[in-house]
């Protein structure tokens, strides 16, 4: 993007996807003919926010919210350390030269919640069916002692009863 009086501007990566409590790198290029100053802005559903603003080889402004959190670069460039669900939004920066002319850019900032509560969820449910199913495998086990045990006293009591029968019918 190169603007009429001199100003231009590259921006490498206009979407970034970062998980919560990463460092992420704005990343940008700018060139122009004399002293510029680079202005960072984050746009976001909570609203508009200045981060920073500083000219090149000069001051840097810091804004009080994100004091302990950026870092800039002679390229224009910031860096966003440990970002939370807040700093997805849309991060505008402006570099103006010191004629007034200026140029504009967009990085685009998704950042998405690493979810364990689901990962913990199929463990302790992967554990409550492998005991489920060790307590049935048991209780299957049981069930075909017992059967084993009923048939063999009713084989038992069958045969005894025969013999009693047949006895009784001799004897008469």
């Amino acid at each position: 993007l190169s603007a009429p009086g001199g100003v231009s501007l590259i921006v490498p990566q206009p979407n970034i996807n970062a998980t919560v409590a990463q460092n992420i790198l704005l990343s940008v290029e700018y060139s122009c003919r004399g002293i510029a100053t680079i202005e960072w802005k984050h746009v976001s559903n909570w609203g508009t926010t200045k981060i920073v603003e500083w000219k090149s080889g000069n001051y840097v402004n810091i804004s009080t919210i994100y004091k302990d959190r950026v870092t800039t670069f002679e390229n224009g460039s910031i860096q966003l350390l440990n970002v939370g669900m807040r700093d997805a939004g849309y991060y505008f920066i402006t570099v103006t030269e010191e004629y007034g002319t200026n140029t504009y850019g967009t990085i685009i900032v998704n950042v998405y919640e690493i979810v364990y509560e689901d990962l913990h969820f199929v463990a302790v449910l992967f554990a409550f069916l492998a005991a489920v199913s060790a307590i049935l495998i048991c209780f299957m086990w049981l069930c075909n002692k017992s059967l084993h045990l009923f048939q063999k006293t009713t084989h038992k009591l069958t045969a005894s009863t025969t013999e009693e029968i047949e006895l009784e019918t001799i004897e008469c």
